[in-house]
């Protein structure tokens, strides 16, 4: 089917049908790094659809070299999500990696390093200016749009890590996607590639790609939390990131809660419900539907095992258990960052040894602190702090050879932190908010599998912030609010006394989830939901609508054809009895208007029309008789259906009609004080009384709480009114008592 865009949904062509296809894209050769080479296929087979991944790095390391000659050599950098989600794409399935180039490398930008990048490793990059990666990278992105995902709103100094909305900045943030937009359009072919875009450096990127490619085949997943609405609504340009995510054919979260304030701001900002099927949730959006997926991000099992199972690593286990002998060794792994709450952990860890003093020159916290992945002065006070609490409770506890809280915070290989996993009894998290945080998976592995530790010590325990993302699915963990210094304390104290069978259970627990939901695992299940959510492309219409931001697809089914004028005109002029049913709110005045009154203009259209003596003309509404005569009044000829056609007057000067049907409406008395009771207890709500119906609207309510009362009413309207002559139904924001009507009393042109 043809793919059209235009900007208004009614200047569609007639002869859709007649539309040449977009002109092919410009497609680079399929290519396969060498560090994953496709498996070779049948002649018969079809070859697999090209996975395109997009992140904002490249999974690649650099490192200065002399002798290349492009100044650096480069190697895959298998800690990169998007690298390791390989292992769950079908086998022989070409991947190309886009994204910009690792940081020690991005001046070294030109065309014969992509050409390298292309044929060795499959990275296709996106160069950015300096000053454009900055302002897009270190200044709306890390320091506006990060912290406010993590609920930090920019109320504070910039120095406290939330800078204020920028404009300026913003636009930066767009021009940046829309380079990487420019680059997929190079290499994208959208009726095959399957498009994997990553986390919230790349929210706009979505709506770019659908401008240029109606049909492409896009899924998004946000690795960061998506705050709740009250949080979200903050953003000056709320509506402009919704409508970018939902030009993705698929949407992932980490957990229910981050997809239900996602679903959420949509109905609250958009006015869009969604509806649960089959286990998928699905928001129609102009004719599509967009998946909503849940499912957290496991670790690469292969490559931890690799280095678990390292001689190397082995040694240092055995070097760590013997350097804390006797000792309550407890480990922390963290970025440096405002949310990972170290200092918290700090304090906790000095509550802990004032309340148990017998764990004084016993109980030792080990923190890795990971090199920061953006700049400023937050980052410095965070070290600052960090440093200065340790310094504080060494110097309070500490004595010759016992140091209560060692905080590492140089480079650490993977060996070694992976000795420090499988060394320490307890891992603590204490993160104020995180999207998934992994460090408790790797942490659970590094104890099972280690080769340096015997049978009795395959046992762990982990203290977790309950406001992590991978806390739903740790159930074993003790989960904490880690603004509590005292409860973090006293779980680290439940942690350490934990009998060795609860550890072990405990331990077992983790380890059997880590090892099934692994990145494999939510790679295949991302994939495959990918392409279930997109298989309807190709039987639909698509014609793109909007400008900007606020660009959308609408897609139509395939027996779709606009009424075209041309066939329209003479047909009118050719018949010579013309029945003309116009519906009134949202047809004849648009849903948003305050005023709902028609205009002269509206009035004077009518009038026409009625002029004509072959046509026959009917407003249709549900609103009651009077409202609709009083306004119409200056329309001698025009027909009215009111309380959708209870009452029906076919001219003025003509009596209204009822249906024929002699009804009692005694059911009001017992409709009504029921009504009465939700509308009192339902700020927003009003109630309609009609002549033949009860309507209680909440189109004005709490969008969530409206529609949760509205089903409660809907059952409780139902139950008293079970043996009354009368159907009470829910539509868009009402539920409605009717009388019970057949067919055969309505007017005969309806």
């Amino acid at each position: 089917m043809p793919s059209l865009s235009c900007h208004n949904l009614l200047d569609l062509v007639a002869a859709a049908d007649d539309a040449a296809p977009s002109p092919a894209s410009l497609r680079l050769p399929r290519v396969m790094s060498a560090a994953s080479p496709a498996s070779p296929t049948s002649p018969s087979t079809p070859a697999p659809a090209r996975r395109v991944v997009v992140s904002h790095r490249l999974p690649l390391r650099a490192a200065a070299d002399a002798a290349s000659p492009f100044g650096f050599s480069f190697t895959v950098d298998s800690d990169a999500v998007a690298y390791q989600l390989r292992s769950g794409l079908p086998p022989g399935a070409p991947v190309l990696h886009i994204g910009t180039l690792p940081p020690p490398a991005t001046e070294a930008a030109s065309d014969e390093l992509c050409n390298y990048l292309l044929a060795n490793f499959s990275c296709l990059p996106v160069y950015l200016p300096a000053d454009l990666h900055r302002r897009f990278y270190h200044g709306f992105c890390k320091h506006y749009l990060w912290p406010l995902l993590h609920y930090l709103l920019p109320l504070t100094p910039s120095s406290l890590g939330g800078l204020p909305f920028d404009r300026a900045l913003y636009h930066s943030f767009l021009s940046a996607n829309r380079a990487f937009a420019d680059r997929l359009t190079e290499v994208l072919s959208p009726d095959d590639d399957l498009v994997w875009i990553h986390d919230y450096h790349l929210l706009a990127l979505p709506t770019f790609l659908r401008k240029r490619f109606p049909r492409a085949k896009v899924g998004f997943f946000l690795h960061s939390p998506f705050p709740s609405s009250e949080i979200f609504r903050t953003i000056p340009v709320r509506e402009d990131l919704l409508r970018a995510l939902l030009n993705a054919d698929l949407v992932g979260f980490h957990t229910f809660d981050y997809a239900r304030h996602f679903l959420s701001a949509c109905s609250r900002l958009l006015g869009l419900d969604y509806q649960s099927k089959r286990g998928y949730i699905g928001i129609e959006y102009y004719g599509r539907t967009v998946t909503v997926k849940i499912l957290p991000v496991g670790i690469d099992m292969g490559q931890l095992r690799s280095v678990v199972s390292a001689p190397e690593t082995g040694d240092l286990v055995r070097r760590l258990t013997e350097s804390y002998k006797g000792r309550r060794l407890m480990v922390g792994v963290d970025d440096v960052d405002l949310f990972k709450g170290i200092g918290l952990k700090f304090l906790a860890m000095e509550q802990l040894l004032v309340e148990h003093p017998e764990l004084r020159g016993r109980a030792v916290l080990v923190q890795i602190a990971n090199p920061a992945r953006s700049e400023g002065r937050d980052i410095q006070e965070v070290q600052g702090e960090a440093r200065a609490i340790s310094a504080r409770v060494n110097a309070r506890f500490g004595t010759p050879g016992y140091t209560p809280i060692v905080l590492i915070d140089r480079g650490v290989s993977v060996h070694e932190k992976a000795a420090y996993y499988a060394a320490a009894e307890c891992c603590v998290v204490s993160a104020v908010r995180d999207g998934l945080n992994r460090i408790p998976y790797i942490y659970t592995v590094c104890r099972q599998e280690s080769t340096g530790l015997d049978d009795a010590a395959k046992r762990s325990v982990i203290v977790l912030s309950e406001f992590v993302g991978c806390s739903p699915s740790l159930s074993g963990a003790i989960r904490v609010n880690p603004w509590s210094v005292e409860s973090m304390a006293e779980a680290m104290n439940a942690a350490l006394r934990m009998p060795e069978p609860e550890q072990r259970l405990r331990h077992e627990k983790h380890y059997k989830y880590v090892s099934t939901h692994d990145v494999a695992y939510w790679a295949k299940s991302f994939d495959q939901d990918l392409q279930r959510a997109c298989k309807d492309h190709f039987s639909r219409r698509h014609w793109g609508i909007g400008f900007g931001m606020s660009f959308k697809v609408v897609a139509l089914g395939p027996n779709f054809r606009r009424l075209s004028v041309d066939h329209i005109v003479p047909s009118y002029r050719k018949s010579d009895n013309r029945l003309i049913l116009l519906d009134y709110d949202g047809t004849v005045m648009p849903e948003g208007s305050i005023d709902k009154a028609p205009s002269n203009e509206v009035i004077s259209v009518l009038n026409r029309l009625c002029e004509d003596p072959k046509n026959r003309v009917f407003i249709v509404s549900g609103r009651g008789k009077d409202e609709l005569g009083r306004w119409f009044a200056p329309c001698e000829k025009l027909g009215i259906a009111a309380e959708h056609g209870y009452f029906t007057r076919w001219s003025r000067d003509s009596a209204w009609e009822t249906c024929g049907l002699a009804v009692d409406f005694d059911w009001k008395k017992t409709a009504e004080p029921v009504m009465r009771l939700y509308k009192e207890a339902t700020d927003g709500s009003t109630i309609e009384d009609k002549e033949s119906a009860l309507v209680w609207h909440h189109d004005e309510a709490d969008p969530d709480f409206g529609s949760c009362q509205a089903k409660e009413l809907l059952d409780h309207l139902e139950n008293v009114l079970a043996n009354e002559p009368v159907v009470v139904k829910r539509g868009q924001h009402i539920v409605e008592v009717n009388p019970q009507v057949s067919a055969c009393h309505l007017p005969s042109f309806l």
